[in-house]
């Protein structure tokens, strides 16, 4: 079974950012993800105080938007699980700029 989780890269060493459970020595794919750009506020139609407003309300969400049952919602969306290629991802969990996700074999 594939388990992935995120890390970031940094001085030569892959730092998890969480522990993936009931894995204790595995072989590995580390996958280096291109840094994303400053998303443009302006081109969606919001200001930088109207999107400091959205992070605020939607926060009390992120626990359970971040939930790793909730690829389900993913798959309904895009008709597959999202790759690092779609535009906009539903979830930001793997967006993190200069983040390396990998994947226990």
């Amino acid at each position: 079974m594939l388990k992935t989780v995120e890390g970031i890269y940094r001085n030569g060493k892959v730092e998890l950012l969480e522990a993936p459970e009931g894995i204790n020595e595995a072989p590995v794919i580390v996958t280096f993800l291109p840094k994303r750009l400053p998303l443009d506020l302006r081109a969606r139609g919001i200001d930088e105080a109207q999107a400091a407003d959205l992070r605020a309300r939607l926060r009390p969400f992120a626990e359970d938007w971040e939930r790793p049952e909730m690829e389900a919602y993913d798959v309904l969306y895009h008709g597959r699980f999202p790759s690092a290629k779609d535009p906009f991802p539903v979830r930001a969990n793997s967006t993190t700029p200069g983040t390396a996700v990998t994947t226990a074999l």
